[in-house]
C-alpha cells in the first residue's frame, strides 16, 4: 500500500517492493513491516526511538517533502498522520494509520486537516461498539486499584509499548507508583526522554509490589509467582478497547481505547471532509459498508494496492 510522489514512493505502514520510503504512523510492530527491507523513513523522533528500543531496527529518517505533513495522530505517544498535497494529480490524501478522537492520555492529541482522500484505520467498524466516556473509565481504574491494593495485589497485564505507559500515567495521577518489567521500563525511558513524566519502580520481588504492569504476556506466570509467595490475592485487569467486544480471562477489564470507535470516525471524517474514503486493515470491508450505508463513497483498500492508481480508477 503506497503513495506515489514524483521522486518517492510511499509505503503506508506496510512492506511495498515498489516503495522507496516507509510512512511509519507509530511504533506498534504491527506498522513497522517495511522497515525490515528499508530504513528510510518519515516519521516522529519519538516513534524512531521507540521502534529502534524494541524492535532493533535502526531507522534513517528523511526531511519531509515540501508536499507531506506529518499531523498529531493522538493514538499513542509519537503517533502521525500523513498528509499529502499532491500537486501533480490535482487533490490532496490523509492517511490516518491509528487515530483517536478523544483526549489522549499521554499522546499528542489529533490534529485533523480537510483531504480529497481519505485513507481511514478501520479497528472499530460497527456502529454497536459505542466506548465509555474515556476520564469515567480512568476515574474507575483509579477507584479499583486504590481498594484492591488494601488487601492485595492488582496485577495489569499491557502491551510493553503504548498502554503499560498510559496505566503508569494513570496511576501515577491518583498517587501510585507501579511496579513494571524491565521491557516496560525500557520503554518508559524513551518516553521520558522525550518529556513524558512517569513514576514507577522495577519488578524485582512481585509479591512485594502492591501495584504491578506487565507485558500482556507475562501476565499469569507473574500471577503464579506471587500466589506462591504471599498471602494476599492477586487480582488480575486488562484495560483495551476490546474489553468491550470480549471477555479476558482476568479478574476485571476496563474499556480504556486509543483508537476511535465507530461514532467518533464519523466525528473524524466529517471534519476532514472527503470525497472519497478508503478503508484498510482486517475489518475494511464492514466499515466502507457501513460508511456508504451513510451515504460516503467509501471502498476497502488491499494493502498491495497503489494508491494512487485506485483514485485516478475510480476517478
Amino acid at each position: 500500500m503506497a503513495i506515489s510522489l514524483g521522486e518517492y514512493s510511499i509505503a503506508l505502514d506496510s512492506k511495498d517492493d515498489e516503495a522507496n520510503v516507509n510512512f511509519v504512523s507509530h511504533a506498534h510492530t504491527d506498522h513497522i513491516s517495511g522497515l525490515r527491507k528499508n530504513k528510510k523513513a518519515l516519521a516522529s523522533e519519538i516513534t524512531k526511538d521507540l521502534v529502534e528500543n524494541r524492535s532493533h531496527i535502526e531507522m534513517e529518517l528523511i526531511e519531509e517533502p515540501e508536499c507531506v505533513e506529518l499531523l498529531n495522530a493522538g493514538h499513542m505517544f509519537g503517533s502521525r498522520q500523513l498528509f499529502v498535497q499532491n500537486d501533480l494529480y490535482g487533490y490532496s490524501i490523509l492517511y490516518s494509520g491509528d487515530y483517536q478522537m478523544d483526549e489522549p492520555v499521554l499522546a499528542e492529541k489529533l490534529e485533523t486537516k480537510q483531504a480529497d482522500v481519505l485513507i481511514l484505520d478501520s479497528t472499530y467498524p460497527y456502529p454497536e461498539v459505542r466506548f465509555d466516556d474515556k476520564s469515567e473509565v480512568i476515574d474507575a481504574i483509579q477507584f479499583y486499584t486504590r481498594k484492591k491494593t488494601e488487601h492485595g495485589h492488582v496485577l495489569f497485564g499491557a502491551y510493553t509499548v503504548g498502554r503499560a505507559q498510559e496505566l503508569v500515567k494513570i496511576l501515577n495521577d491518583a498517587g501510585m507508583i507501579p511496579a513494571v518489567d524491565e521491557k516496560i521500563a525500557a520503554v518508559n525511558k524513551v518516553y521520558e526522554k522525550h518529556g513524558a513524566r512517569l513514576e514507577y519502580a522495577p519488578l524485582e520481588q512481585p509479591e512485594n509490589s502492591p501495584v504491578i504492569i506487565v507485558s500482556q504476556s507475562k501476565l499469569e506466570a507473574t500471577r503464579e509467582a506471587i500466589v506462591a509467595k504471599s498471602v494476599k490475592r492477586v487480582y488480575t485487569a486488562v484495560a483495551s478497547g476490546w474489553a468491550k467486544i470480549f471477555r479476558f480471562d482476568t479478574d476485571v477489564q476496563f474499556n480504556l481505547s486509543d483508537h476511535a470507535d465507530f461514532h467518533q470516525a464519523l466525528e473524524y471524517i466529517s471534519a476532514c471532509s472527503p470525497k472519497i474514503i478508503f478503508t484498510f486493515g482486517s475489518n475494511a470491508r464492514p466499515f466502507a459498508k457501513q460508511l456508504a450505508i451513510r451515504g460516503y463513497d467509501a471502498r476497502p483498500l488491499v494493502y498491495t494496492s497503489d494508491v494512487n492508481k485506485l483514485i485516478l480508477n475510480h476517478s
